[in-house]
């Protein structure tokens, strides 16, 4: 078996990184995205049929000339710059214009690229995850600045805030890169799309690798009592209980203010578990670890899994975990052969930087933005691109990307890896092992589940 031991900080902080909510209530900033430079490219007219939920079929024709538009398309770009998730907001800043450059042929100028014949206007919003900053600055895209398509956020409960937006504006959203389930579940809105991947790909992918691979047949957990512990838990549970794996106490969940864990603990003293798993966000992983030690829930024989994070993170979090195997999604060295993924490596090169956690997802949202304006022809009202990015399928620097038609997840390529430094000047922290795609069952509740079609509903089993 490959050892596998990791710091609990490490692993509540990678849930917390792609879950919570957090942030202040300072005003948000405005900022333009683009490089310098225009330029256009020519493709042939175009058809594209796609397969709604349900199974309503829709076709979009694009026009003769290709891609044109009489009035710029703009896209509303909302992300952290300042606030307490800025270091991924990075990633999305970063990524965001590479994909658009990779997209349109050319770098952009003040935020505006050419696709063919038609403008593409990028404005980017500061909402230092915080949710009601995320409401303000969307409005404002939406009602000032006339913004077609929105792309946001890092904070999963600020991303909520931009669905309800998208809804009531008959706007597109493309969520990137926040994870919370919900999003294409029980809070889907036909109107939100996926560039990134849910945390339910992540428990997948993890009880995947612990059971088949590791052999590790008994788990135990504990989550915030709120909907992303409940989100959580019931992933890693219907995952790792798919697989083969058992639960052998029941689930404990904890208020997320939660300071002292010792009676929430105590049923999970010295279970005998192979594995601990714990959904957590906030400054609360301190006193839980504590606890879990104090109370044996951590010891030489249980072990803790997580999702590998951003390249700034590992050093100081899984510095004694070399040789640990886990899943990550998404390293600058781990796609094989991708042409894509050099093209992001050498343009972020070009800014003295090096790709990150969360740059695929920015690259990823914005080719999904100019792959839907082929398909429509520039047409960028709602209807349009909701046919053509239901059931699209396209290149990215993970591999390919489907944008699954009944409840717009984007199903794709995550990697196994093994650790093998933390120093690495380069960030070559990993050795490759594998690489996975896994494909959750269907979220959908009430009004929409009958779009679920086929798909296991709910749970992995359709349970």
């Amino acid at each position: 078996m490959l050892k596998r031991l990791m710091p609990l900080a490490a692993l509540l902080l990678a849930f917390a990184l792609v879950a919570a909510a957090c942030g202040d209530d300072d005003d948000a900033t405005t900022t333009t995205a683009g490089g310098g430079g225009e330029g256009t490219t020519t493709t042939e007219a175009m058809e594209t049929t796609t397969t709604a939920g349900g199974g309503e079929t829709t076709t979009t024709a694009a026009t003769a000339a290709g891609v044109a538009c009489d009035e710029p398309v703009k896209v509303g770009l909302i992300t952290d710059e300042t606030g307490p998730l800025a270091i991924y907001g990075a990633h999305i800043l970063r990524s965001f214009p590479i994909g658009m450059e990779y997209v349109t042929g050319a770098a952009g100028t003040d935020g505006k690229y050419m696709l063919e014949n038609c403008e593409i206007q990028v404005i980017v919003k500061d909402d230092q995850s915080n949710p009601e900053n995320t409401a303000t600055v969307g409005r404002e895209l939406i009602e000032v600045d006339g913004v077609d398509i929105l792309v946001g956020t890092v904070s999963s409960g600020a991303t909520a805030s931009l669905q309800e937006l998208a809804a009531d504006n008959n706007v597109i959203l493309i969520a990137a890169p926040a994870a919370a389930t919900d999003i294409t579940g029980k809070d889907f809105d036909p109107n939100t799309f996926r560039a990134s991947r849910h945390n339910y790909q992540d428990s997948m992918a993890i009880c995947d690798q612990f059971v088949n691979v590791d052999g590790m047949k008994t788990f135990v957990q504990i989550a915030p009592d709120y909907s992303f512990g409940y989100g959580g838990a019931q992933a890693y549970k219907d995952a790792c209980t798919f697989f083969g794996g058992e639960f052998i106490a029941d689930d404990v969940f904890a208020p997320a203010d939660t300071t002292d864990f010792t009676s929430y603990l105590e049923p999970l003293a010295n279970s005998g578990a192979d594995a601990f798993l714990v959904t957590w966000a906030g400054g609360g992983f301190v006193p839980l670890d504590q606890a879990a030690r104090d109370l044996s829930v951590i010891n030489d024989t249980t072990v803790l899994g997580s999702p590998f994070v951003d390249n700034v993170v590992m050093p100081a979090f899984f510095a004694n975990a070399i040789g640990t195997t886990s899943v990550i999604l998404y390293h600058y060295t781990a796609p094989q052969g991708n042409e894509i993924n050099d093209y992001l490596i050498a343009k972020a090169a070009e800014a003295g930087a090096i790709p990150d956690l969360f740059d695929a997802d920015g690259m990823n949202a914005a080719i999904m933005i100019g792959e839907a304006l082929k398909a429509t022809g520039g047409a960028a009202d709602a209807d349009s691109l909701r046919a053509a990015l239901e059931g699209m399928t396209f290149e990215g620097p993970k591999g390919t990307i489907v944008i699954r038609a009944e409840d717009h997840t984007a199903i794709q390529d995550m990697y196994i890896v093994t650790l093998v430094n933390v120093d690495d000047p380069e960030f070559k922290y990993y050795e490759y092992v594998n690489t996975v795609r896994p494909e959750p069952p269907c979220l959908l509740e009430g009004e929409y589940v009958d779009r679920c079609g086929s798909l296991p509903v709910g749970t992995l089993t359709g349970g």
